[in-house]
């Protein structure tokens, strides 16, 4: 009767180390993380002059995953943007259009000739979307205008003669003069005497003029032609985000931010109970399990020695 009761015991302890075990194997293994797509880079990225939307082109073959292509929100120069749609594409083998290229360029002078040096009759042009072309210049859409002007400042001198004074008496003589629209002050008079005992002054004034004059001129000129290029087995994915302008983030208060000892990462304004087992980091419970384990094992072999001791 003894032997079948340390049969059985040794056989529930057998039983009972197994199950723990494979219990402690299944919650140490974890999951296999599924594969993730290579990212996709835009070709092109184009953004609307008010900022509201911004569209991302991205040209890809028939080896490429259309689901690395980037779909999360992201903000942008004072703007929280937003995927809306993804549109596809199938490119034309052989893609082309007309194009029209605004050039600018600084001239020293208005003088056409010499303005058209600056222009070359023929410019390559690649477009945003990596279209090439050779574009020609259109003559009609040549403009000139002033860049701007400057100033300038120079000495103006004048002299005057005053004959038959009865004396070298400067009462005699203006203090300030215009000579062509500038004011001039007296400066030195030269004093001669005439034969019937008269004088005759020569005043000498002097002042400052300001003239403006043209800094340079800047030239604009349209070219135009046709852009293509070859797409081989490409297809065209365009995703369009929509913008939301971003409001000024609040003044915060001293004392207002949170101790970072007590900040949930899921929402940074909402403290964290140490004692809430919610809480409590997933590998800090995977390693608790295995000690459990072997606490368990080890009560149930010292329970079975106990009893089959007792049997005895």
């Amino acid at each position: 009767m003894k032997r079948k009761t340390i049969t059985h015991a040794a056989r529930l302890l057998c039983v009972l180390a197994l199950a723990m075990s494979l219990t402690t194997a299944a919650f140490a293994a974890d999951p296999p993380e599924p594969a993730q797509p290579s990212p996709c880079y835009p070709t092109a990225v184009t953004r609307s002059e008010d900022g509201g939307e911004i569209r991302k082109m991205y040209d890809l073959g028939p080896e490429d995953d259309p689901a690395g292509i980037p779909r999360s929100d992201f903000e942008q120069e004072g703007y929280h943007y937003t995927l809306t749609d993804l549109l596809k594409q199938e490119l034309p083998a052989n893609e082309s259009r007309q194009h029209t290229e605004t050039v600018s360029v600084n001239s020293k002078s208005k003088d056409m000739g010499a303005v058209l040096a600056l222009l070359p009759q023929t410019k390559e042009f690649i477009t945003e979307d990596g279209l090439v072309g050779t574009l020609a210049l259109k003559l009609d859409t040549v403009k000139v205008e002033v860049a701007g002007y400057g100033s300038s400042t120079k000495s103006v001198t004048a002299t005057r003669t005053y004959p038959g004074l009865a004396d070298q008496d400067t009462q005699y003589i203006p203090k300030s003069i215009s000579d062509n629209g500038h004011s001039l002050t007296l400066q030195t008079v030269n004093w001669q005497t005439e034969g019937d005992g008269h004088f005759t002054a020569v005043a000498s004034y002097s002042g400052s003029a300001t003239s403006s004059y043209v800094k340079g001129y800047t030239v604009t000129a349209d070219y135009a032609g046709t852009v293509s290029r070859i797409n081989l087995n490409k297809i065209r994915y365009v995703a369009i985000f929509e913008g939301t302008a971003l409001e000024p983030a609040p003044t915060e208060e001293p004392g207002d931010t949170p101790s970072p000892d007590l900040t949930d990462p899921a929402d940074p304004t909402t403290p964290v109970d140490p004692s809430d087992p919610a809480d409590t980091p997933t590998g800090e419970k995977n390693n608790v399990l295995p000690v459990v384990a072997v606490v368990v094992v080890v009560l149930l072999g010292g329970g079975a020695f106990y009893f089959i001791k007792r049997r005895r």
